[in-house]
């Protein structure tokens, strides 16, 4: 067997250690209950929780939200709402510019495939030991002990703070932007703009208390990316047809060339990667693992068309000068790029909800839990002070440096490369011990050294950008 084969094998003794679930039947006057129990993993602690099969969900006293509740289809979409979010509006500008057609197309290619590995990799050690680790961070205190259970969550933590102040330079761009195809005075500046998107961001939050809850918000999420994709795929087909001859060189200098295909492969890992696949796999129904892959399938071929689509008709249309924000690129009726910045407004909200779950479910966890309903008075009231406090700081960190392409780089850099690509292979390595021939174990040492030093030369690139357009643009800058 090589070194990347069976990686959905479910044979293998620490999937056979698990037993996902023993029924528990309590019979009533005219009525059977079955209650299913299964062990959660919460940091050091192992817990038993209840699985209803009346209702369908699990109900935990270690965590105030949802886990086991949802269908596949309904995760997977939750990971393609990530990958198709406006952030896919940024990757003609920040990947095919710096790569050009060759580079870029192999590298959004090769990243799909690595990215798809590694998330299996994951996806197969939500069981370990018997356990059900709905955290990223308690898989990684499970396998390594309690440093590297703060460890992991101080990245991913990082992480998800970067992706959602990206989302918030992203919904104030778009604010921006249908702004000034109606006035030119340039009053509305782009943090005034990125405040407001903020506001919304925290009022959507309120009302949202946990991942499975979406639901019908992701098919609004779905048709909101449907508008934006297929608008800036169509004006800028058009605008193809009728551009002179473009120019795909790779702008820069040879220094500037380097830095910024560095920076480019950061962007590529982050345009698929969420830093967060144990808490999304905690949200689907048993079985997880088998549930996990297909919706892992489902992101990979079907959830990535329209990214390739945008960001290919992007880049033959304007070359070397294609914006980090599509639609400033794109010629059109004033109506349809109203349409198209709005649809990426309100998708940005949504998407950002997704990122900032993790964080959400520690704060309602540990400060915020109550045995009311999630609607209760005092428990909207915790999720506006909390949760409200959490997008302030987002809000401000993203009207202070609005550089989008540089947090797209600097996120791949310091967190998706080493959450997971690095722990990814590495945690494999530690699960199965002995039970991985040479050539697997040189394989999986391979992508930890290889990603190891990826992450540390991405991060210096992105840093290095962030303080060239620090100079260049100034803080709280209207860009």
């Amino acid at each position: 067997m090589d070194a990347t084969s069976g990686i959905w094998d479910s044979n293998l003794d620490e999937e056979e250690a698990f037993s996902s679930s023993s029924p528990l039947l309590s019979e009533s006057r005219g009525e059977k209950e079955v209650t299913m129990t299964t062990v959660v993993e919460i940091g050091d602690e192992k817990k038993r929780v209840g699985f209803d099969a009346g209702i369908g969900h699990e109900v935990s006293d270690d965590t105030a939200h949802q886990i086991s509740h949802d269908p596949w289809y309904q995760v997977g979409f939750v990971l393609t709402t990530g990958v198709n979010s406006a952030y896919v509006l940024g990757y003609s500008g920040s990947i095919m510019v710096p790569l050009g057609w060759i580079g870029g197309t192999t590298g959004l290619i090769l990243a799909a495939a690595i990215s798809m590995y590694a998330n299996a990799l994951i996806a197969r050690l939500h069981e370990l030991g018997g356990k059900r680790h709905i955290r990223y961070r308690d898989l990684a205190g499970h396998i390594y002990g309690r440093k590297m259970y703060a460890l992991t969550w101080g990245l991913q933590y990082v992480n998800l703070f970067m992706i959602n102040t990206g989302y918030i330079i992203l919904a104030g761009q778009a604010l921006k932007a249908i702004y000034v195809l109606y006035r030119a005075d340039d009053a509305l500046k782009l943090p005034y703009c990125i405040a407001i998107a903020g506001i919304v961001c925290a009022l959507f939050a309120f009302g949202i208390p946990h991942l499975s809850a979406l639901r019908i918000w992701l098919g609004f999420s779905t048709f909101f990316s449907l508008i934006y994709i297929i608008a800036a795929f169509v004006l800028s087909f058009r605008d193809g047809l009728h551009t002179p001859a473009r120019d795909y060189n790779i702008p820069g200098t040879h220094v500037n060339k380097i830095f910024s295909t560095i920076g480019a492969v950061a962007s590529l890992v982050f345009a698929y990667n969420t830093g967060m696949l144990p808490e999304i796999q905690a949200t689907v129904k048993p079985p997880v693992i088998e549930n996990m892959k297909k919706a892992l399938w489902f992101q990979f071929t079907i959830g990535n068309l329209p990214l390739y689509a945008v960001t290919f008709m992007g880049y033959w249309a304007y070359g070397s000068s294609t914006s980090t924000y599509l639609l400033n690129s794109v010629n059109g009726p004033t109506w349809v790029k109203m349409l198209a910045n709005t649809a990426a407004f309100f998708q940005t909200v949504i998407a950002l909800h997704i990122f900032a779950s993790p964080m959400y479910e520690y704060l309602d966890t540990r400060y915020g839990r109550g045995q009311a309903s999630a609607y209760a008075l005092h428990n909207i009231s915790f999720r506006v002070l909390v949760r409200g406090g959490y997008l302030i700081i987002n809000t401000f960190v993203a009207a202070l440096l609005p550089f989008l392409g540089d947090f797209m780089s600097l996120t791949g850099a310091l967190s998706t490369f080493p959450l997971t690509f690095v722990l990814a292979n590495h945690m494999h390595l530690k699960a199965r011990k002995n039970k991985l021939s040479p050539l697997q174990k040189g394989w999986h040492w391979l992508n930890v050294v290889g990603f190891s030093c990826l992450a540390v030369i991405a991060a210096v690139s992105a840093l290095r950008l962030i303080m060239l357009d620090s100079k260049t643009y100034h803080l709280f800058a209207d860009l």
